[in-house]
């Protein structure tokens, strides 16, 4: 960890996408524990540093209290939240939001390195210090017990890269739900991690309108879209994710799957498959974008 970590991501452009979005997804939050567990595990905390408590999902003291002296074991990921665990049974639950940035220094930053948007500053015995810089402050850090992550975690949907997950996983919560497909895909309760990106990609290999009712999604196109899926998050995690604007790893390069993206901010240019115009259209505040040819939009039962 000798070197500063520049700013990885910093905001959506706001001329191409709708309110209510946010990153990082799957993909992004994986570079981004990998990323962190080279750099900081097994370091110990020795004094935590609050400068927007907005940020804070408990009061200050109740934050500081149950990390401090804690040494970090391990990053582990759930769905697009980034874990620390800590010895002892506890767990640092972190949520980017929009704008958020985990940063690890070998040093405290000077000048022009340093974060302008902290809200936490981990600090550690070692002298290097992990900071939580967040601009729009929509970002949230939380000291849990394993109990009270676990309750936590049991909420949320499978892991669509885990290795139980299955087909049938899959289809099942489709024909469960009269919901269209792309709001399903986003809906963390049934599937963790799936964020706009993703889903609009995944649905386009797969051939189904972003509009469709999920219970009216076949077999077949179910199986479809379960290797679309597990496809793209691959793909993407081995690319660094996403450079939608400003978005970096924690070594300041950018995620590289922007140049594989298939329709998901291409309005109005060519499908690569058929050559007809992207379309975008927006609902649930959000925007998809799919191919009117290679998706119809198909009868719902």
């Amino acid at each position: 960890m000798g070197r500063s970590w520049k700013k990885w991501y910093s905001g959506y452009s706001e001329s191409q996408h709708t309110p209510g979005e946010r990153v990082p997804e799957l993909p992004e939050a994986e570079t981004i524990v990998r990323g962190l567990r080279t750099t900081i595990v097994g370091e110990r905390i020795r004094r935590v540093e609050v400068l927007h408590t907005d940020i804070l999902r408990q009061p200050k003291l109740i934050f500081s209290k149950r990390v401090r002296l804690r040494r970090i074991n391990g990053i582990e990921r759930r769905g697009k939240n980034v874990l620390l665990v800590l010895n002892e049974g506890w767990v640092i639950k972190v949520n980017l939001g929009m704008t958020g940035r985990l940063l690890p220094f070998s040093r405290p930053p000077r000048g022009a390195e340093r974060p302008t948007h902290s809200a936490v500053r981990l600090r550690f015995l070692s002298g290097a210090l992990l900071v939580f810089d967040d601009t729009r402050r929509f970002g949230s850090m939380e000291a849990l017990t394993s109990a009270e992550w676990n309750e936590r975690s049991n909420q949320m949907g499978p892991e669509p890269l885990g290795s139980t997950y299955q087909v049938s996983h899959l289809l099942d919560g489709l024909q469960r739900s009269s919901s269209p497909i792309r709001s399903w895909l986003l809906d963390q309760k049934r599937i963790a991690g799936v964020g706009n990106i993703y889903a609009n990609e995944a649905l386009y290999l797969a051939d189904i309108h972003p509009q469709r009712q999920s219970r009216s999604v076949t077999r077949n196109e179910a199986k479809a879209l379960y290797r679309s899926l597990r496809s793209v998050l691959r793909d993407a995690i081995k690319a660094g994710g996403t450079t939608i604007q400003d978005y970096r790893n924690t070594d300041g390069d950018k995620g590289e799957y922007a140049g594989q993206l298939s329709v998901y901010g291409r309005e109005g240019k060519p499908c690569y498959r058929c050559n007809s115009g992207v379309q975008r259209i927006v609902f649930s505040n959000r925007s998809a974008f799919y191919c009117p040819s290679c998706q119809p939009r198909r009868r719902n039962k």
